[in-house]
């Protein structure tokens, strides 16, 4: 299946307020506030910014909003779970690792919304976290490691 417009599938992990409106899991209030809508319109518009010579490596591949990262999913990374933010994270077979076409689930990038809000100070630098981080596990996806990134 050839993505070039992905569906964004949000993880639904808000709450509701005390004064009755939607938010975010604790933590979040001290960032730049930017609603899950918004958020995920931003992850889109970097993906369909992507040149076209990479919408083909977007086959196969389920991209993801979620809130926060699991601590113990950090942890087994070797990350600590109060001092370190991780903005995205792929899951799956890097392309190059592939022998041919490859069956099965789709692969995955998860885009954490908190740690890039917390991370950033305005709608703008939000728009450029959110860029770099696409782009930086669609490398993974393509097969770079970290040091090969612009990003």
């Amino acid at each position: 299946m050839k993505r070039t417009d992905p569906e964004i599938n949000p993880t639904p992990q808000d709450s509701t307020r005390d004064d009755g409106s939607t938010g975010d899991r604790a933590g979040m209030e001290s960032a730049p506030w930017m609603d899950r809508h918004t958020f995920e319109r931003l992850v889109r518009d970097a993906i369909e910014a992507l040149p076209e010579q990479f919408h083909h490596a977007l086959e196969n591949v389920a991209i993801v909003v979620e809130d926060e990262p699991d601590p113990d999913e950090l942890r087994a990374m070797g990350l600590d779970p109060e001092d370190d933010e991780l903005f995205g994270v792929y899951n799956g077979v890097p392309l190059t690792d592939r022998d041919g076409p490859f069956p099965g689930l789709p692969d995955r990038i998860v885009i954490f919304r908190g740690p890039i809000l917390r991370s950033c100070d305005t709608p703008e630098e939000i728009a450029l976290e959110v860029r770099d981080t696409v782009v930086h596990e669609l490398g993974h996806h393509m097969g770079l490691d970290d040091d090969e990134m612009p990003y």
